[in-house]
């Protein structure tokens, strides 16, 4: 349920309304914006008498919620919100960020070496795959806490917020030092992370499962808001269909429509929704072209050597022409 207050409520009143709302059980979300102030009262609002707070004098109007997630949901959170990484590293409202680095890492040359390239080239975050999840129990399945330890060292030589996946929550205790706790697909519907997720005050990019539907990657965010955390971004990395030309299909239009529905960041990963490594850059152009917040772009210095995912990886070089690029595009991007 939403209730939206008038300007300058009368603050003994809405005090008073807060606390007999607290008392059926409810707790209350305020989202201030440039218009209205709104209340979102999240819990079990069935025996909420509307009609009844609807009349109070601090009331505009009342409103009951039909979507399951609420936390998340743009009519409980009208303004866009920006996660804050840094002082200087922002994404949402405005704020784009491109995320770029090797989908794993595999040596400190290699690591840090890409760190410099990417960086030269705009990016303001570095990824890399410490923990490797694959779906062949014989594949390489990352360097583990040795390569988180490789990554903060990139990140000492850079100066870039370093952004990497977590696996499970025994895990945790590692990313002590990690400035973006990824939730890859596999795991976006892994409730007990997510509720762990939740407790901790450090940002989450959470990406959308194989075969998920909007919903359900909204529902995975509510999960993580739900205990406390609202630095959340999405990530739209295609989704399994019949096609199999690409390694998945890339649903651009997921990234105009989660703007309708939530008011979280949302960002686009080309690398593995296409599988492809020329096919990075045209969806990545696009993907700018429909709103998203970001992008997280896979890259190697040698492709064709890496341990993991090199077909779907941008050369340095390649990663720089893509930088300008999307530069060129970003204002004339949709706003909504």
């Amino acid at each position: 349920m939403i209730v939206v207050l008038k300007d300058n409520p009368d603050q003994k009143q809405l005090d008073n309304l807060v606390s007999w709302l607290k008392s059926m059980g409810l707790d209350i979300h305020f989202s201030k914006g440039e218009t209205a102030t709104i209340m979102g009262l999240i819990g079990d609002t069935s025996t909420v008498d509307i009609d009844l707070i609807n009349s109070l004098d601090i009331v505009d109007t009342v409103k009951r919620v039909q979507e399951p997630y609420k936390n998340v949901n743009r009519k409980f959170h009208p303004e866009d919100t920006v996660v804050e990484i840094t002082d200087d590293v922002k994404i949402g409202g405005g704020n784009f960020q491109v995320i770029a680095g090797p989908c794993s890492v595999e040596s400190e040359e290699q690591v840090c070496l890409v760190a410099r390239e990417v960086k030269k080239a705009g990016a303001g975050l570095y990824r890399g795959g410490a923990f490797k999840p694959r779906t062949s129990p014989y594949a390489f399945q990352g360097m583990r806490d040795e390569g988180i330890k490789l990554l903060l060292e990139a990140k000492e030589q850079s100066g870039m917020p370093i952004v990497t996946e977590v696996m499970d929550i025994s895990h945790l205790p590692l990313f002590e030092n990690v400035d973006v706790i990824q939730v890859g697909a596999r795991n976006m519907q892994n409730f007990e992370l997510l509720k762990e997720l939740g407790r901790i005050d450090k940002p989450i990019l959470l990406k959308r499962g194989l075969s998920s539907t909007l919903q359900e990657l909204l529902m995975s965010a509510e999960y993580i808001m739900a205990g406390g955390n609202e630095r959340v971004i999405l990530c739209e990395r295609g989704i399994r269909t019949f096609e199999t030309a690409t390694r998945n299909t890339l649903d651009l239009s997921a990234v105009p429509l989660l703007k309708t529905m939530t008011h979280l960041p949302v960002i686009v990963d080309p690398s593995h929704a296409t599988g492809i490594s020329g096919l990075v850059k045209p969806m990545a152009m696009a993907a700018t072209a429909a709103g998203a917040d970001g992008l997280m772009i896979e890259v190697h210095n040698d492709p064709s050597s890496a341990l993991c995912d090199g077909a779907q990886s941008l050369t340095p070089e390649a990663f720089a022409d893509v930088m300008r690029s999307i530069e060129q595009i970003r204002p004339y991007a949709y706003r909504g």
